[in-house]
């Protein structure tokens, strides 16, 4: 369960790195005019993007081995503790935040952006609140 653990971490952190820096280039797309740049931007942005759904798999795979080996296998089914709903709860908001990253990133490829730099300057903050939660909730433990 350990080796599960630390892999789990491993790729959460990986993951997280991605979400971190992918709405960072969505800020300099948003505010550049230069085609060159532009294109250059959005390949990177293609890349991690790519990079960074590849990591969520084993993250995610990683994540319902732990919790089966915790809390399922019963004949009660999932007992779980309050925090780890919203534990849950709050990786479905990530993965959502991961998929809305993608529909953004169609939005400049096809130059449909509608969005200010400083609106993706907020956008870029909201996976770190999220992570904060979860290692809050699973350090914590508060409830």
């Amino acid at each position: 369960m350990l080796w599960i653990k630390a892999l789990h971490i491993l790729f959460i952190t990986s993951w997280f790195s991605g979400l971190f820096y992918l709405p960072r280039l969505f800020v300099n797309l948003a505010m550049e005019n230069e085609t060159v740049t532009t294109e250059r931007l959005l390949l990177m942005a293609r890349k991690l993007y790519r990079f960074t759904t590849l990591l969520s798999v084993p993250a995610v795979l990683l994540g319902f081995a732990l919790l089966w080996l915790q809390y399922g296998g019963g004949p009660d089914g999932f007992k779980m503790p309050g925090w780890m709903h919203a534990k849950l709860f709050l990786v479905l908001l990530v993965i959502g935040y991961h998929h809305a990253c993608g529909s953004l990133l169609r939005k400049f490829e096809n130059g449909a952006n509608k969005r200010s730099h400083k609106w993706f300057r907020v956008f870029n903050e909201l996976p770190v609140f999220m992570l904060l939660a979860i290692v809050v909730l699973v350090v914590v433990k508060p409830f």
